[in-house]
């Protein structure tokens, strides 16, 4: 069983088939699909699932903190199913691939407390941009 669905199933998420799918086709390492891509994803597997129930589901998800809402640039939003290990994003500037990094460190710890400006401080988000090695080749 995967990550994601047995992170659902431990807080009790009734899986219905629609569910099950949804989070099947989301599960792994570097996985940042668009609402879109998981529907043509989750069709080939469950031919009646319509895209109203993909989006519900990804917000579903979302609430409960399962699935991280990830947005880049004015590209689509799209959905990592890694929630639970801090980590940050490398995109590529040409075409949008995303991957997951994991530097050392603390990003918050490097916000010096007079750049604070009295704010209390609860999350960093870091984004690489760059050329991916496939765009970097063609270019």
């Amino acid at each position: 069983m995967s990550d994601l669905l047995e992170r659902l199933r431990g807080r009790g998420w009734r899986m219905t088939a629609q569910r099950r799918v949804v989070a099947e086709v989301l599960d792994g390492d570097h996985v940042h699909l668009t609402a879109d891509e998981v529907h043509a994803r989750a069709v080939s597997r469950l031919p009646e699932i319509s895209r109203a129930t993909v989006y519900n589901t990804l917000g579903e998800m979302v609430s409960l903190g399962e699935v991280l809402e990830v947005s880049t640039d004015r590209r689509a939003k799209r959905y990592d199913p890694n929630a639970h290990r801090p980590h940050h994003h490398l995109v590529c500037a040409q075409c949008g691939a995303i991957r997951d990094v994991h530097p050392a460190g603390n990003p918050l710890a490097d916000l010096p407390t007079d750049e604070r400006y009295g704010f209390m401080v609860s999350g960093v988000e870091v984004t690489y941009r760059g050329t991916c090695p496939n765009c970097a080749a063609t270019a």
